[in-house]
Order: C-alpha cells, then structure tokens, then sequence
C-alpha cells in the first residue's frame, strides 16, 4: 500500500512540475488565453487532448488494468444540458481565478497562498452543487 501512495505522490510531484514548468498555473496565462492574446495554453491543450484520446485508446486495446488490478471502465454517457451551464460556470471561475482544479494545488504548493481561497471556493462550489443536485434536471 505505501509503494502505491508514494506512486501517486510521484505522478503528483511530476504533474505539478510539469504545469509549473509549462507557465500553465499562471494566472496571466489564463488571461491571455481568455483574451485570445496568447497560444501557449492552448498549444498546451493541442498537446493534452490529443495525447488523452491516445491514452484512452491504448486502455481499450491493451486492457490496461489500474494500481489496484482492477479493469479501467470507461462508461458513455448521456448528453445533459446541464453539463452546458455547468461548463459555462466552471469557465467563469477559471477566467476569474486563473486556474482550475489540478492547478490549485500546484499554485498553493509553490507558495501562492491566495489560491486557498479558490481551493475553499471550489469546495464552496462542490458543496452547493451536492445540495442542489436532488432538484436539477438530469
């Protein structure tokens, strides 16, 4: 169990390197992104979804099992128009905070203090989703 953990700290360690590395966790990258004034993030998503299509076929057709032994299911799922407004939310808050959920941690753990309050903002946000969830339409 600990080899496992200290696996998951590594692959961690390595993505927020890599994201530190890449400016992707600066928020003056966001707002050039969101201003259509730069194109490193969105060379960096060139790179990114192409190399996750790639990743997930590779799953299929080796049978990749994960850390565990347990087989990677990857279910389809329905369109939900909710998933639009939920995308639009979700794009507000990147363009305000300058970040999204993977880079929260990276910012806070290279000294960017003010990104605990996007953290406990997100969690604020997960909260109220949780509640509201039994009335949305789904």
């Amino acid at each position: 169990m600990k080899t496992k953990n200290f696996l998951y700290l590594l692959i961690g360690i390595i993505f927020g390197t890599t994201l530190i590395k890449a400016d992707a966790v600066s928020w003056f990258r966001m707002q050039e992104m969101f201003r259509f004034q730069g194109f490193q993030m969105y060379g960096i998503f060139m790179t990114a979804v192409p190399t996750g299509a790639i990743t997930f076929f590779l799953i299929k057709k080796f049978k990749i099992k994960t850390l565990e032994g347990e087989e990677v299911k990857i279910i389809k799922k329905k369109f939900n128009p909710g998933t639009v407004i939920g995308s639009i939310l979700f794009g507000i808050g990147w363009a305000l905070t300058g970040t999204c959920p993977g880079p929260i941690y990276v910012q806070i753990g290279s000294g960017l203090t003010i990104a605990i309050l996007t953290l406990l903002s997100a969690i604020a946000g997960t909260w109220v989703f949780s509640f509201l969830r039994p009335k949305l339409p789904h």
